[in-house]
């Protein structure tokens, strides 16, 4: 049997000015700590009281900020962070078919994905961000990176109905994917969900296939849907109905679905979505930058459904700022709804944090700051001239605040972020492996417009 003392030693102390667990909702905890062993937190209580239970703990001091869950990043492409600025100001079409996709086939590979996953996570840790729901090729290498830099991933099997130079077609996508998934399994910091790129670059048969192995394995379907008024021309030309139902046809509209963009539905598609269980992910700043459309994120809250908010790829958005990108949208949600109290700030931090894990089926694990939970966490220092006076904390958090003043991020309770200085990663390295790709990409994109080939 351990002593006092020895039971105490795995025992970390945060000692914070300001708490939001995001659980119980609405709560701001002043002077509390977070106790936190190995990956889990123990306890949410009172410093003092903390300091009382646990005299022999090593205690983290935070007297200037507010410690909260760790970002959810609920969609994102990671290694197209190095295409970050390669193709803009063009709509979503012409910037897929002329642009991405062609640099896609000529440099995505094992080098591409890994270098360009490490950029991401060194800005996403450097934002606040513990957990990102990923859809790309080379899941291998990405899973690999955030495990080597201690990053939370949900892992997207990509189906798409085109050959790359990761799969050659559906089946070997799927069969690579859940070789994945067999791999992995029960490795803490790793989920996945199947991720058919969109309705219209996947087949009715293939659907049915992911809807079969998403019941079969109860993981999430990740999928762009309802982005753009093309698609819903496309559906209806192709299939003879708007692409919801087609989906619902196939048997995919079920609590499992992971829905990104979403801002074309409609009033029916709204209690049809809000009945299937559904979870909706907002990526605002993107489809604002592609003149997408708006989600009418107040009325699907409204309605019940869960939404999150993702960040998509560096090449659309510009940026992986979940904290930023939370601004957004509580800010659009309220002038496309026309109201002032829509999306208030503590609901706009629901769905970076919780809404996005119960979207990726870990709810349970992440995404608020409970005892048993694991211990993802992120510190913002409040005490800086854009979030004084301190009012309110939250309504400072979602407004005001801006990734400059997040500090410590901790991801199963290790620290990656250490008083702004990141503890995981080759920081040098990473740049220069991203400027090694800037310098091919710029090349490639200067032969391609000269027509002098690759």
């Amino acid at each position: 049997m351990e002593s006092p003392r020895s039971s105490q030693d795995g025992v970390r102390l945060l000692n914070a000015a300001y708490v939001v667990p995001v659980r119980p909702r609405g709560a701001v905890l002043e002077n509390h700590a977070v106790a936190v062993s190995g990956e889990r937190i123990l306890d949410v209580l009172p410093a003092e009281q903390a300091r009382s239970r646990w005299p022999h703990a090593e205690r983290v001091e935070l007297p200037t900020h507010v410690l909260l869950p760790g970002f959810v990043n609920a969609h994102t492409h990671a290694s197209m962070t190095l295409l970050r600025g390669y193709a803009d100001d063009m709509g979503l079409t012409k910037w897929l078919q002329e642009h991405i996709w062609p640099a896609e086939l000529a440099f995505v590979g094992p080098g591409f994905v890994a270098d360009g996953t490490r950029l991401a996570i060194a800005e996403m840790f450097r934002s606040g961000t513990t957990c990102f729901n990923d859809m790309y090729f080379f899941q291998d290498e990405t899973i690999e990176a955030c495990l080597a830099a201690g990053m939370r991933v949900s892992s997207g099997i990509t189906v798409i109905e085109m050959a790359s130079a990761w799969a050659s077609g559906v089946t070997e996508y799927l069969d690579k994917g859940l070789a994945l998934l067999d791999r992995y399994s029960g490795n803490p910091l790793v989920s996945f969900a199947l991720a058919p790129h969109s309705p219209y670059t996947v087949s009715d048969e293939s659907m049915q296939r992911v809807a079969e192995l998403s019941a079969e394995h109860d993981i999430p379907v990740h999928m762009h849907l309802l982005e753009t008024a093309w698609e819903i021309q496309q559906s209806l030309e192709q299939h003879g109905k708007r692409p919801l139902r087609r989906l619902e046809k196939l048997g995919m509209l079920n609590r499992r679905l992971v829905a990104v963009h979403m801002t074309q539905i409609d009033g029916d598609d709204i209690a049809r979505f809000a009945d299937s269980g559904a979870s909706i992910v907002h990526c605002p700043q993107s489809n604002l930058k592609l003149a997408s459309g708006f989600c009418p994120v107040a009325r699907l809250a409204g309605a019940g459904v869960n939404v999150a908010v993702g960040t998509d790829g560096a090449a659309a958005n510009n940026d992986l700022d979940m904290l930023d990108e939370i601004q957004t949208a509580a800010l659009l949600a309220k002038g496309v709804a026309g109201d002032a109290s829509a999306v208030d700030a503590f609901s706009a931090l629901e769905m970076g944090t919780l809404n996005g894990a119960v979207a990726l089926g870990i709810g349970d694990r992440i995404g608020s700051i409970e005892p048993g939970k694991q211990a993802d966490l992120c510190a913002l220092d409040l005490e800086q001239p854009e979030t004084q006076p301190l009012h309110n904390v939250v309504s400072q958090l979602i407004y005001a605040a801006s990734a400059r003043q997040v500090s410590d991020v901790w991801v199963a309770g290790r620290r990656v972020l250490e008083n702004g200085e990141l503890t995981t990663l080759d920081v040098g390295g990473t740049m220069q492996a991203a400027a090694e790709w800037q310098r091919k990409l710029q090349d490639f994109a200067s032969r391609k417009a000269t027509g002098t080939g690759r």
